[in-house]
């Protein structure tokens, strides 16, 4: 909607500005985050298709990473296809239902991938903690469950913020970001947005909260269990939480700094806001894969059964 005369008037679409500020430079943020999305494609599709195929992988820890690589997919595609063609294009038209529809997509699926990460840290203190009962205790229809309620819980909690939204009516159709970011779309109503803005906030400090004391409880067995282990062996346990903890630090730390910088927004450039905003939604995606590509040999070498097997495939074929 817009404003004409006093008047609130309908209009289609919003218009995403990228990155106020650095607009000039839209062009060269666009071939780095094209290249950071056919990694994460590449990289968690990859992920997938080898714990589908490989037998040493159908275990519950590898089921949570294909729930995390899933994740990554649907929050990186809600997201950068319509930057990307903003900045490679100027085209950043976006009409209202698709814009509320990102808007849900990427709160849901971030706090998805929150809630994964928390299930992992249980996975792992079950590993570490009380190997002998690690097979009873972490058994499939477990896992399965959790990523379904961890899917409802993002579901259910992010609705409610949505509709808000959508009833708001709207005098400014100018998003000073580059994705429909929550905030940086109420702020354009005509309405108060107090209720707005105080459900976002509570939400993601509540289900931050929980899950992070969740993960701080978890390690911190972990690490009790790992102070009894004699000293040769510490590292070689707690090296099978590795993997984890980069992964936890390239989702935690931009978001908590992204709400750190809200206590500061009027002394720190609103581009430096949105560029942390990016970070914690794109950056976990790209290194997630990678990370446990690299982390766990059982990943790569069902990724390498699995190449072997296309490669006998073909030359069957050829």
């Amino acid at each position: 909607m817009s404003l004409v005369n006093g008047t609130i008037s309908t209009a289609s679409s919003f218009h995403l500005a990228g990155i106020p500020g650095l607009e000039a430079f839209h062009i060269w943020f666009a071939a780095p985050l094209t290249a950071m999305y056919i990694v994460t494609l590449i990289g968690n599709c990859t992920l997938l298709l080898a714990i589908r195929t490989a037998l040493s992988l159908h275990k519950p820890m590898y089921l949570l990473v294909s729930f995390l690589s899933f994740s990554d997919l649907v929050l990186s595609s809600s997201i950068l296809p319509k930057m990307l063609a903003n900045f490679w294009g100027n085209d950043g038209e976006i009409s209202f239902s698709a814009c509320f529809f990102q808007m849900y997509l990427l709160h849901v699926f971030a706090g998805v991938e929150s809630g994964i990460l928390t299930a992992m840290a249980f996975d792992r203190c079950v590993a570490v903690c009380n190997p002998l009962r690690y097979s009873t205790i972490v058994t499939h229809p477990l896992i399965a469950n959790i990523g379904g309620a961890c899917l409802a819980r993002a579901a259910f909690s992010v609705l409610p913020q949505s509709l808000l939204a959508m009833r708001l009516p709207f005098c400014n159709r100018h998003i000073a970001h580059s994705f429909c970011e929550h905030i940086a779309v109420v702020k354009l109503s005509c309405a108060d947005i107090t209720l707005n803005s105080r459900y976002g906030l509570v939400t993601t400090l509540t289900f931050g909260a929980m899950d992070l004391a969740a993960i701080g409880a978890s390690y911190a067995l972990i690490f009790r269990a790992i102070m009894h282990l004699p000293r040769k062996d510490r590292f070689k346990v707690f090296s099978t939480c590795i993997a984890h903890v980069i992964v936890m630090s390239f989702f935690f730390i931009p978001i908590f700094s992204s709400l750190a910088m809200h206590r500061f927004q009027n002394t720190i450039p609103p581009y430096v806001h949105i560029l942390v905003a990016n970070a914690y939604l794109l950056l976990p995606p790209v290194a997630n894969p990678l990370t446990y590509g690299v982390n766990m040999a059982e990943i790569r070498q069902g990724v390498r059964q699995m190449f072997l097997k296309a490669k006998s495939r073909l030359l069957l074929c050829g």
